[in-house]
């Protein structure tokens, strides 16, 4: 989990996810390629910090809070408690 929150790029998508709520990987395009927020997108998913569900043609990201609260009590708003 640490890993994954180590990239700036990573830890933007989780604090935007933390702020908005539920979002399309669509916002999170600007000034990146497509191939690299993949790559972000996985390791995120793949460390258990997000899930993705399908909706139409796209997928809707969500940030797995209630699941890392239970896990790591108080360390995901440490972090982006830290990051502001």
């Amino acid at each position: 989990m640490l890993y994954a929150l180590s990239d700036p790029t990573r830890l933007g998508i989780v604090k935007g996810l933390a702020e908005r709520g539920d979002q399309p990987c669509g916002p999170f395009c600007v000034g990146t390629a497509k191939s690299t927020l993949s790559h972000h997108f996985k390791v995120l998913r793949e460390s258990g910090i997000i899930q993705m569900r399908p909706e139409g043609t796209s997928y809707i990201n969500s940030l797995r809070r209630a699941d890392l609260d239970a896990r790591f009590p108080g360390l995901l708003q440490a972090i982006l408690c830290a990051v502001e």
